[in-house]
């Protein structure tokens, strides 16, 4: 290949040879930059743009972090026991009418008969942050055979409260 190269370069002219010298120093230049400096200088330009939203961004974290912090250094909510009483107004405020309302320590259960699914959500929604109750089961079921009967459902739940923060 040596033999090759050095044949084919002695048949060419001084003037060839000197096109061909600057031809591949021309090449290897371009070579050069295209993978060494463009990248860097272009990498460089992008950096610079995006600085100042990273800057913004890394601020709002530390913001939220020290937020999240005080939070964490805060003593948790103390959960008021559960009564008969709120849990029925809170029924009442949302439209929703108990078959069946059971109160025992920490277990709420609750018989639904034709009410509202969009309703009785929204009151899950309500007494979940409010009292700190979660669903341990839910049997929830439509009203068959009645054509008026639309988004209406019977639904038996069970309710428990659970301790700690909000």
């Amino acid at each position: 290949m040596r033999a090759a190269a050095g044949a084919f370069w002695s048949a060419r002219t001084e003037q060839e040879r000197r096109f061909l010298a600057v031809g591949g120093i021309v090449v290897g230049l371009a070579l050069v930059y295209a993978v060494l400096v463009d990248p860097a200088l272009t990498g460089r330009e992008q950096l610079r743009k995006a600085l100042p939203q990273l800057r913004q961004e890394t601020a709002e974290m530390q913001a939220l972090a020290a937020q999240a912090a005080q939070l964490g250094a805060q003593a948790p909510v103390q959960v008021q026991p559960l009564s008969r009483e709120r849990l029925t107004a809170a029924l009442a405020a949302r439209g929703l009418d108990a078959q069946n309302l059971a109160v025992t320590g920490d277990y709420v259960k609750v018989d639904f008969k034709g009410v509202q699914f969009a309703g009785l959500v929204t009151w899950l929604d309500a007494v979940r942050r409010d009292e700190r109750l979660a669903v341990q089961e839910a049997k929830i079921g439509t009203q068959g055979g009645k054509e008026d009967s639309a988004g209406l459902v019977d639904a038996t739940l069970t309710l428990r409260q659970e301790a700690g923060s909000r």
